[in-house]
């Protein structure tokens, strides 16, 4: 009885102390979240340097995170261009500088900021680069500067592009794991890492045809920008010859090697500020906060619908890290039905996925061309399904590093049998009423039968696709399977086949629709609607958003997580890009 009762009272103790502790939890996620919303407007002090670092993944449209996510705010591509521009016609913002290093986002991206910064110039303001050491990316961000400094003892990794794919054909024969692949497209690699152990040479001619032309691209930008003939910079990648900080100022990479203080003396003279003056940095989450000048309310003006689509397209609702068919065709039927919405731009960033969850959403933009103007704008990808939803746009508009096309579709299987018998010892038998009752089973490998109706399917989803964009791009069907086969292309030759209209980015995109509705005076809203704080908070804490945990503490290896996660979540037939496709 003595234990019990010393059982019972360690017992409310907890509970009265695990009382305690919510309490003031969900006070301090009260407070947070009012702090969150009030947003209190900024003011800054003249002769200010607005401060770009970009050292977190820029998503398209700024996240919305619980308060204990992250320190620092995680800011969209959206949110950073209006930054960008509204900089350029603020008095109080007298140069930009970048301090950047390492930039985890794809190049499209990285080149509509690039744009963004040299429309920047033409106000007559400076940029300065200064970084302890530059990848690729970053560099060609920073050669946009006027100038660009490097820390003595710093580096930069100027060596081409490598196009890397992770294959598992060598542990799935380990595990005694088959996978059967029902595919249409001789390009289809997204099923190689399955069944083979290296690219397969449709595969290599295509990645190689692509990595070529977003280096090009990146070469053109160089060389324009530091006056260097691009066979001279493709000299120094081939020789790493960038590599030594001296060598970097001896080829003319950089302007100055420098220590962090001598750089901002430096910028201080440059902006003729006096010694005892200290130079006022203003960081871009900062600066979000601050208001525009003279600027107008625009309430009642007409508006245009941005209607963001980045992931992997599933079934359903999916969450804020892909596009779920139900989700998003609810939010392009809004914008079509909303008589105060005169165009929709639709930004793509997606590898594609389910091909039904890609039909769904299809129609809805069908729908909505037909009666106002439809603007597809591309951002680093738009391929297989991500392309499906974008063909009945109006226009499609993207940045020539954008990786679209993938016009195929496939199937994937997994023949377990071997691995349960042979690795754990486990037999299956059954009883079934009909002849293909145990259709679709992975404890054993496909009948003939049951393959032959996979394929059908297949070929079946490959042709409504093709005819798809063949009404869309007004082309015949023998010509999109030409340039179908699930081969992808860079928006450089997309341009040249037809599949894109123009280059540019998301507010090219934005502009063009304006122009298609014929209106001067808008604003733009986002849609799907996000997430507030409050409901990611419980998501996470019933266990529905731990992904988002994961992916802040792994960084760049995240892409692994989502890999598996691709996995588990295919249903039906895909229309996708390869799994895994590193470019660095």
């Amino acid at each position: 009885m003595k234990g019990f009762f010393k059982f019972m009272l360690a017992s409310m103790l907890g509970t009265f102390l695990t009382i305690v502790i919510l309490f003031f939890i969900l006070l301090g996620i009260a407070a947070s979240i009012i702090s969150f919303s009030t947003n209190d407007e900024v003011k800054i002090a003249q002769n200010s340097v607005l401060q770009i670092n970009l050292d977190k993944q820029v998503y398209d449209r700024s996240p919305k995170f619980p308060f204990f996510f992250d320190n620092n705010k995680q800011m969209g591509l959206s949110e950073i261009l209006k930054n960008i521009h509204k900089a350029k016609n603020d008095a109080y913002i007298k140069a930009i500088y970048l301090n950047i290093n390492y930039i985890p986002t794809g190049l499209s991206t990285i080149d509509e900021i690039r744009n963004a910064l040299l429309d920047f110039k033409k106000s007559g303001k400076p940029i300065y680069s200064y970084s302890e050491y530059y990848t690729q990316s970053a560099y060609y961000l920073a050669t946009v500067s006027d100038k660009i400094f490097l820390h003595p003892e710093g580096m930069i990794l100027f060596k081409g592009i490598n196009a890397e794919m992770l294959f598992l054909k060598g542990t799935l024969d380990k595990l005694d794991i088959k996978m059967q692949v029902i595919r249409h497209g001789k390009f289809k690699a997204a099923t190689e890492p399955l069944f083979l152990q290296k690219m397969s040479p449709e595969n290599r001619e295509q990645i190689t045809a692509l990595i070529h032309h977003l280096w090009d691209k990146m070469l053109l930008g160089i060389s324009a920008a530091r006056n260097l003939h691009i066979e001279r910079l493709n000299e120094i990648a081939d020789s790493l010859s960038a590599q030594a900080p001296e060598d970097a100022l001896k080829y003319k990479l950089v302007d100055g090697l420098v220590y962090k203080d001598e750089f901002l003396k430096e910028v201080k003279q440059m902006l003729r500020l006096p010694d005892n003056k200290e130079i006022s940095l203003v960081t871009m989450e900062k600066y979000s906060n601050v208001s525009e000048k003279n600027r107008k309310k625009v309430i009642e003006t007409p508006k245009i619908a941005v209607i963001y689509a980045s992931g992997d397209i599933v079934n359903g609702n999916g969450d804020d890290q892909n596009v779920g068919s139900e989700k998003f065709s609810k939010a392009i039927r809004k914008a079509r039905e909303d008589s105060k919405i005169k165009a929709i731009v639709l930004r793509v960033n997606s590898p594609g996925g389910s091909s039904l969850a890609s039909d769904v959403i299809w129609r809805e933009v069908m729908l909505a061309s037909k009666v106002k103007p439809v603007v597809a704008s591309f951002g680093n990808v738009a391929a297989s399904g991500g392309y499906y939803i974008a063909c009945p746009a109006t226009r499609i508009i993207a940045d020539p590093t954008c990786i679209t096309g993938s016009i195929g579709v496939f199937a994937v299987i997994p023949d377990l049998k071997g691995f349960f018998n042979t690795k754990l010892g486990m037999t299956f038998d059954n009883a079934k009423t009909n002849a293909n009752s145990e259709f679709i089973t992975i404890n054993s490998p496909l009948p003939g039968y049951q393959e032959f109706i996979l394929q059908k399917e297949v070929e079946k989803t490959y042709a409504s696709f093709v005819s798809k964009v063949a009404e869309g791009r007004h082309m015949t069907k023998d010509k999109v399977d030409s340039i179908g086969q699930g081969r992808v292309w860079s928006a450089i030759d997309a341009k040249k086949i037809g599949l894109v209209d123009d280059f540019g980015g998301l507010e090219k995109a934005i502009e063009e629709a304006a122009k298609l509705a014929n209106i001067k005076d808008y604003r733009s809203i986002s849609l799907p609607e996000q997430k507030d704080q409050l409901e990611q908070l419980i998501d996470m804490l019933t266990g529905n958003d731990v992904s988002k945990v994961l992916e802040k503490e792994l960084g760049e290896n995240a892409r692994y997580l989502n890999y598996l996660k691709q996995i588990r979540d295919m249903k039906g037939v895909q229309a996708r890009l390869p799994y895994d496709l590193i470019i660095n």
